[in-house]
């Protein structure tokens, strides 16, 4: 975000005549007891509302034609430090966030940020945002918030609807992809262990998201009940690896509890065979969780409904709405097979809560998931859908897909590229690979690259680890992004790999 010179005089001398007071007169009563009550005059409220909001409008118009980020200096070490104990006033607030804060960070919505996964936002989402803020609805209960509770239900079952899952199935808004792992692994262990997790044993693929051996951890599974498989050439769980490991585990006289699915690997976009997973699940009483955090929502297109055939049967299902769904952070959700699932996990009793009860047995979301005190973050995805329609999320989604494809073709069009995993889901992993390199020499260099490209700062791409091996990975989600943009990162790529090696 860049900082900004309003040029709309009235609002910053109503900001400057209502919030700073004079240097030289001490504030007046009025202006002490409007201090202590932490209000604003309504002048102040919308001078403050039209700065941030100019603000907001010209980080979203200019982002396009600014680099992706500064690299990280000292500036941070410049904020004042001692806890104010009178205030400096708005405009000297406002001052030091934007030479200090929002200028040293990375911009995630930028349509070249292609490292990890992207968070591309929209602008109605933030607003949206800048609503659930304001008005400040306790979400926890239906008596609180019905209103709020009818939009989230709502929500939730418009993703059950798009991912698939069948009448009954139901939701809850958590913070994110590793949140949503964590409710979904509970709720797992609560309905098939009854919490009883002695020689349980839980699959996974060497590509699976680190969350889920964390969430394993928090819930108390030890590191020795899971099992992590070695993915295939195409890097996806292997089936045949899982049925022999099922087998042993059962043999050794341990309980195949659940298996952990990819619905978009977080390297390379793969997709684990879910059918097929699916299926042993249903032979073997084991419990299937899909990671989909950032890929189940490629669903809404042709191509993904065929590479995500099987996300239908999951037990558990996580999905980020923050990601290929285009909504500001916080925003994950977990869905559920059986709605009932929720509350036999999470219900509680608390006599401060008794008159949350309700006769018509309408839901209370603290019931149903980890938070009593709990946002409203259904309202950002209710409202951009409301405001663009499906229709055009399912156009920005096929869009991110075509980038990748185009990313790929432009590299293999391009020797020495290498491409290591194809364009899949929005991510293509390849590496500058010339021959002449050996591993090492080829390894470093590709690591260069990411340092070359943040120097820049044309463009983000960000390195992992495939078999061994550093690659570089380009995530396409952004529905800003153009094919200039492509290319032109390509090329940068390119001239930067070129400068490299004949430093080497």
């Amino acid at each position: 975000m860049w900082a900004v010179s309003s040029t709309d005089t009235r609002h910053s001398r109503l900001v400057t005549m209502t919030m700073t007071a004079s240097s030289s007169e001490p504030p007046t009563r009025t202006e002490r007891t409007s201090q202590a009550r932490l209000q604003m005059t309504p002048d102040a409220m919308r001078a403050f509302g039209y700065r941030i909001v100019d603000q907001l409008v010209q980080h979203a118009t200019e982002l396009p034609g600014a680099p992706v980020l500064r690299l990280p200096d000292a500036a941070g070490a410049a904020l004042p430090t001692s806890l104010p104990q009178t205030g400096v006033g708005l405009p000297a607030a406002l001052d030091l966030l934007d030479r200090h804060v929002w200028q040293a960070m990375m911009h995630l919505d930028h349509p070249r940020f292609f490292g990890f996964v992207p968070g591309p936002s929209n602008f109605v989402s933030a607003m949206a945002d800048a609503l659930v803020a304001g008005l400040n609805p306790f979400a926890g209960t239906w008596l609180e918030a019905s209103g709020c509770a009818q939009v989230e239900l709502i929500t939730i079952d418009w993703l059950r609807q798009i991912c698939g899952l069948p009448d009954g199935a139901g939701g809850h808004f958590v913070t994110g992809g590793s949140a949503a792992n964590l409710t979904g692994l509970a709720i797992a262990r609560r309905i098939r262990l009854d919490d009883d997790m002695t020689d349980a044993v839980v699959y996974c693929s060497d590509q699976t998201h680190a969350s889920v051996q964390r969430a394993l951890r928090l819930l108390g599974f030890p590191r020795h009940q899971l099992r992590t498989l070695e993915s295939d050439a195409g890097f996806q769980l292997s089936l045949a690896e899982l049925a022999r490991a099922v087998a042993a585990d059962r043999q050794a006289g341990l309980r195949p509890f659940c298996v952990v699915a990819n619905a978009g690997t977080t390297n390379t976009g793969a997709v684990d065979p879910l059918p097929a997973l699916a299926d042993l699940c249903e032979r073997e009483g084991l419990w299937l969780h899909i990671d989909g955090a950032y890929g189940a929502a490629a669903v809404l297109t042709d191509e993904g409904k065929r590479l995500l055939r099987g996300l239908e049967r999951a037990d558990s299902l996580a999905l980020d709405p923050h990601k290929w769904l285009f909504q500001p952070y916080e925003c994950g959700t977990i869905l559920v097979r059986d709605a009932r699932w929720l509350r036999q996990t999470f219900a509680m009793h608390a006599e401060y809560l008794e008159d949350t009860g309700q006769p018509g047995g309408e839901t209370n979301f603290f019931e149903e998931g980890l938070q009593l005190t709990r946002a409203f973050r259904a309202l950002k995805l209710w409202l951009s859908l409301q405001v663009f329609g499906i229709a055009a999320f399912r156009a920005a989604t096929a869009h991110g897909m075509g980038l990748a494809a185009l990313a790929e073709a432009a590299l293999r069009a391009t020797p020495p590229w290498e491409v290591v995993a194809p364009g899949a889901l929005g991510i293509i992993a390849f590496r500058y690979a010339p021959q002449e390199l050996g591993a090492a020499a080829t390894d470093a260099l590709n690591q260069a690259l990411v340092h070359a490209m943040v120097e820049e700062g044309f463009a983000f791409v960000s390195s992992t680890a495939l078999r061994g091996r550093t690659v570089l990975r380009m995530c396409t989600i952004n529905p800003r992004t153009t094919d200039d943009d492509i290319r032109g990162t390509v090329r940068r790529l390119g001239a930067h790999a070129r400068r490299l090696q004949r430093s080497l």
